[in-house]
């Protein structure tokens, strides 16, 4: 089941609600996808058109997604529902997993087996060919993130849809708490969705509800990248 935690009421500051997309495939499968561009499947089909409706519930203004197609195909349901035009942008993309990408854990750990012992470990010293390490992917999706919270108007609310690695990773920085606060927080379903709003209008954002779900539907999680 969704973890949630308590909000708080929303006043004139503004909230950003980051959804994770539908499963695909390879989260069926636990593949790791990165920046592999996977469809959803059926299943993520139907978990988009049964959140979109509660997520346009919040009367979102703006609505951004990665350009990756299960983002995509994802915020094209909260669009329509919620009346508002889909405004891709490449930052909000998944960590690249570089040569990783397609591999199951077991298959990782059999082909790279040095890297698989130092992601097993949280060292990004060792990384696959091509991987983005956290400070790479900090370094676009926190910009990117704050630029969505600016462009609201006193508040308002902005939905970003965008893969859960990444989204986690950018929360962490984005509440100002250490990449190590990582473990006490689940890792989101696919069609959840997380609420950072400020604490002032302007002010620092705060975790306001995390890895809220659609009533009645277990969304499990796919793989950790995705």
């Amino acid at each position: 089941m969704p973890t949630r935690m308590s909000g708080f009421p929303a006043g004139d500051t503004r909230r950003l609600v980051l959804v994770r997309h539908g499963r695909t495939a390879w989260n069926l499968a636990k593949r790791a996808q990165g920046h592999t561009d996977v469809p959803l499947d059926e299943v993520g089909h139907a978990q988009a058109a049964a959140m979109a409706p509660f997520v346009a519930a919040l009367r979102p203004s703006r609505l951004w997604t990665s350009d990756l197609l299960r983002a995509s195909q994802t915020a094209a349901y909260i669009g329509a529902a919620a009346g508002l035009a889909v405004e891709p942008d490449a930052r909000l993309r998944e960590y690249s997993v570089g040569a990783r990408s397609g591999m199951t854990r077991a298959e990782f750990a059999q082909r790279f087996p040095r890297e698989y012992a130092a992601w097993l470990a949280e060292d990004e010293t060792l990384l696959p060919p091509g991987a983005e390490s956290t400070a790479d992917v900090l370094a676009r999706m926190v910009p990117a993130l704050r630029q969505c919270v600016a462009a609201l108007g006193a508040g308002e609310v902005g939905v970003v849809v965008t893969h859960g690695a990444c989204m986690r990773a950018a929360m962490l920085e984005l509440v100002e708490l250490p990449q190590s606060a990582d473990a006490a927080f689940a890792t989101m379903g696919n069609c959840t969705w997380t609420t950072l709003q400020e604490s002032t209008f302007g002010g620092r954002l705060r975790v306001a509800a995390y890895n809220e779900g659609v009533p009645a539907h277990d969304f499990a999680s796919g793989d950790e990248v995705g």
